[in-house]
């Protein structure tokens, strides 16, 4: 699948914002495509024996939630474990609240909204008190201080031994590949100069900064990765 159409995909997002204030449902074509590749990776790393939420529940914060459509498709395959949605724009929380809501196992709590360029405490959140934590395609289409946010959280906020999971394009070693994702992260930088695709080399450097270290890399459909990171 094209980055064209991704870049499509953002569009139709910034279009359709204002919808979901109503709590309207938003549907964005890449979180369809994407949403089952990315469960059979959760699959793999996400340990859960519980089959409904307890106190011993491992929490699972997810980091720009956007439509909610992710969590909505997750939570169901993990009914034990607690989802927590976050988005920075808070026009989406409606959707996302609608999603959750719908969720037949009810284990994804009400979304809040959240700056990831904060400290989690603001948000009441202790430090090694999350177990896993979620990010896609946000590095990417944001300024870099929002990855910086991302893993000074992650290295404060995660458990020791727990995982940060992260979705998207990456280049590596300073070159970008294929030709699509050439063309997305020309198109990105040409929406707002800020944007575009994150090496994964200065991704590295940045983990060591925070007690991070990249577990597992994990090729994944339309030229993306998922990477997986832990809490050392």
């Amino acid at each position: 699948m094209s980055k064209s159409k991704d870049l499509s995909d953002l569009k139709m997002k910034d279009l359709h914002q204002n919808e979901s204030i109503t709590g309207e449902k938003l549907i964005y074509p890449a979180a369809t495509r994407n949403q089952e590749p990315i469960l059979q990776v959760l699959k793999r790393f996400i340990i859960c024996d519980l089959d409904k939420v307890c106190d011993e529940s491992p929490l699972f914060l997810e980091v720009s939630s956007g439509s909610g459509q992710h969590l909505y498709h997750f939570a169901p395959h993990f009914p034990g474990v607690k989802f927590q949605p976050s988005e920075y724009d808070k026009s989406l929380l409606g959707s996302i609240a609608y999603y959750s809501q719908l969720c037949p196992t009810k284990n994804i709590l009400t979304p809040i909204q959240l700056d990831v360029c904060n400290e989690f405490n603001s948000y009441g959140f202790h430090e090694n008190s999350i177990d896993y934590l979620y990010n896609a395609n946000m590095i990417h289409i944001s300024p870099y201080e929002c990855t910086i946010g991302l893993f000074k959280n992650a290295g404060s906020y995660l458990k020791p031994d727990a995982l940060m999971i992260t979705y998207g394009p990456y280049s590596k070693d300073g070159k970008i590949t294929p030709q699509s994702n050439i063309d997305f992260d020309a198109s990105l930088r040409s929406r707002n100069p800020l944007w575009g695709l994150r090496d994964i080399n200065d991704l590295l450097k940045l983990a060591e900064e925070c007690d991070l270290s990249l577990m597992d890399t994990i090729e994944m459909p339309a030229n993306n990765k998922t990477l997986i990171w832990k809490k050392n």
